[in-house]
């Protein structure tokens, strides 16, 4: 299985060589922001609606003095607005008072603020500091289940699994490849197998689509053709930028 599993990570990474953190952000303040806005919605709305969160509430400090409404308002389309709404004051107010206006660098530290557990941690860690951190989101715990790395279902037990499976400096970006693979091809309710470029190493081969032209109609963002979910994409990434807010 280790053997398996390290393989699939070795063949993902040059299907995704330009796997990155799918929100839109210039420095850990806006990516732990992002994070928590994530929960219960899509990236995709998450970048479309960061521009004017942060527009009006560049700083923490900013975020901390910020009217609850007003805030309401503009994150509304994230779904959750008056819980997310209240996280974000509050990290943004231990921030302000217990951190001197900077977002730490440890996981002890960031799962203290509110609204924020290990995964969000383990973004911020690994995306802004370069601090390694398997991130175990929905589709993360999908895919390990399915290729037998794993029966856990609690994410906190996934990721001592995982992390048991390969090296430390392997973590983020494994982290990645897995999403991205997990958004692209290996769906929820009907994953792409007749497209799959590790369909030979999967034990789950045969849960979706095994005809390769169906599978193929099958595949999202660049792997379909379509935008992705940045509307800031790296350089590398090989597709169509997201759309602004209405530009859909």
């Amino acid at each position: 299985m280790v053997r398996r599993a390290r393989r699939i990570n070795r063949e993902l990474a040059e299907v995704y060589p330009y796997a990155h953190p799918e929100l839109d952000f210039r420095n850990p303040f806006e990516l732990l922001v992002a994070t928590v806005l994530s929960a219960q919605t899509t990236d995709l709305r998450v970048n479309q609606t960061t521009p004017a969160l942060f527009a009006a509430y560049p700083t923490p400090e900013d975020m901390a003095a910020a009217v609850p409404e007003e805030m309401e308002e503009i994150i509304r389309t994230t779904g959750f607005f008056r819980a997310k709404t209240k996280s974000l004051l509050g990290l943004s107010a231990a921030l302000r008072d217990e951190f001197g206006g900077e977002v730490p660098g440890r996981l002890e530290d960031l799962v203290k603020l509110p609204g924020v557990g290990r995964k969000t941690a383990n973004v911020v860690l690994g995306n802004a500091f370069g601090v390694p951190g398997i991130t175990v989101d929905t589709h993360f715990g999908r895919l390990v289940r399915r290729w037998k790395w794993t029966d856990e279902e609690d994410p906190v037990k996934v990721e001592a699994v995982v992390a048991g499976i390969f090296p430390k400096s392997e973590w983020t970006m494994l982290s990645h490849r897995v999403v991205f693979h997990g958004r692209r091809i290996c769906h929820a309710r009907k994953p792409a197998c007749g497209a799959c470029p590790i369909a030979p190493l999967c034990p789950s081969y045969g849960e979706g689509e095994t005809d390769p032209e169906k599978a193929r109609k099958l595949l999202k963002y660049e792997m379909g053709g379509y935008p992705g979910q940045r509307l800031s994409p790296p350089a590398d990434y090989p597709g169509k930028p997201a759309p602004a807010l209405g530009a859909e």
